[in-house]
């Protein structure tokens, strides 16, 4: 298959940062998608539907003349977040969910919540309400290995949570283990997961053999192949509990480069060609739409797009670098490399 035509995609996890940053993001992920969960970990972080109306205007404010793109909003959960605010978002236009972060699991997470049981209330209401619960799959105990993270969050969290609250809309964003797949394979539909491109083309291997890779460093880690063999096989089996959600999140190349370099994978202006790359790695190329299309959508209640893209089989190489605020540069996901798919 040559190319192929799909409903425009949408992404259902993104980060788009604030201020300066905007005028690279918001042109970047709008080019690729029609919709985008937008994550709330700025500094200081989207707590209420008030604030997160306001940081949508913000974005807004950069959407390319003529390009149709609604960011959807989510504010961020903290250890004071009050039960009304999910009637807010119930009743809201835009906001669509409330993001977990473990404290200190990723790039400003500090105010995220220090133990789940503190805001057994709030989940209460969002359970009543059907408010989704989108989560950072990690728990940050200083003594388990980083490459086991996401599996104890699994076992330690998620699934007391759900025994609480059963019926909770839950998305596991980002999972990168075989653990994690398979156990949303054995929930029911409320629960969902999204899977970044980089967890689909890459392993350890990329990150770690011949020296440190920086830019493909991302929270959580690349894992063992034989999980990121799991993810293609859920990715593309045409499940509808598995959607895409790129994670996509700039650094600057100064950032990532340092002795002390942040976590993150900036994919989102060729997003939909990486992931059309890993579908056809293993001949599925068929099932993207779904994928990229269809599911994220129907979890979220919300219609799928009626636009559609087209996507051909054609080389095109990744820029090495891209312009980033004043003078700075974002080196994108595999850049300088070649990919065999392009938007039309």
């Amino acid at each position: 298959m040559n190319t192929i035509t799909l409903l425009q995609p949408d992404d259902w996890h993104a980060h788009l940062r604030d201020g300066l940053a905007l005028k690279r993001t918001v042109p970047d992920l709008a080019q690729q998608f029609s919709r985008a969960i937008c994550m709330p970990n700025l500094v200081p972080p989207v707590k209420t539907v008030d604030e997160a109306n306001a940081y949508r205007e913000r974005i807004m404010a950069h959407v390319p003349e003529g390009v149709d793109f609604d960011p959807r909003m989510v504010i961020y959960f903290t250890d004071n977040t009050a039960p009304d605010e999910v009637r807010k978002i119930a009743d809201s236009e835009y906001v669509n969910a409330i993001k977990l972060y473990p404290a200190g699991a990723t790039t400003n997470s500090d105010s995220g919540v220090s133990d789940i049981r503190k805001v057994y209330a709030v989940i209460e209401q969002m359970e009543k309400h059907q408010v989704p619960l989108l989560l950072h799959g990690e728990v940050t105990h200083n003594h388990i290995d980083i490459f086991d993270r996401e599996k104890r969050f699994v076992d330690d969290i998620l699934s007391p949570l759900l025994q609480q609250f059963p019926e909770l809309k839950v998305v596991l964003e980002h999972i990168t283990t075989s653990d994690a797949a398979h156990f949303v394979l054995e929930q029911d539909r409320n629960v969902a997961a999204t899977i970044t491109p980089q967890h689909l083309l890459f392993n350890r291997n990329d990150l770690l053999v011949g020296g440190v890779k920086p830019h493909f460093y991302c929270l959580p880690i690349l894992k063992r192949q034989t999980h990121q063999q799991t993810l293609l096989e859920v990715a593309t089996s045409g499940n509808p509990k598995f959607f895409l959600g790129t994670d996509s999140a700039p650094h600057s190349k100064n950032a990532k480069e340092n002795a002390c370099g942040c976590a993150g994978c900036y994919s989102a202006p060729t997003a939909i060609e990486l992931y059309a790359q890993a579908f056809d790695q293993v001949s599925r190329i068929e099932r993207l739409e779904g994928f990229a299309s269809h599911f994220g959508a129907d979890f979220y209640g919300l219609p799928r797009n009626t636009k559609t893209i087209t996507l051909v089989k054609e080389d095109q190489v990744i820029p090495e670098s891209l312009d980033y605020l004043d003078g700075e540069k974002i080196i994108p996901l595999y850049a300088g490399n070649t990919i065999q798919w392009r938007k039309m």
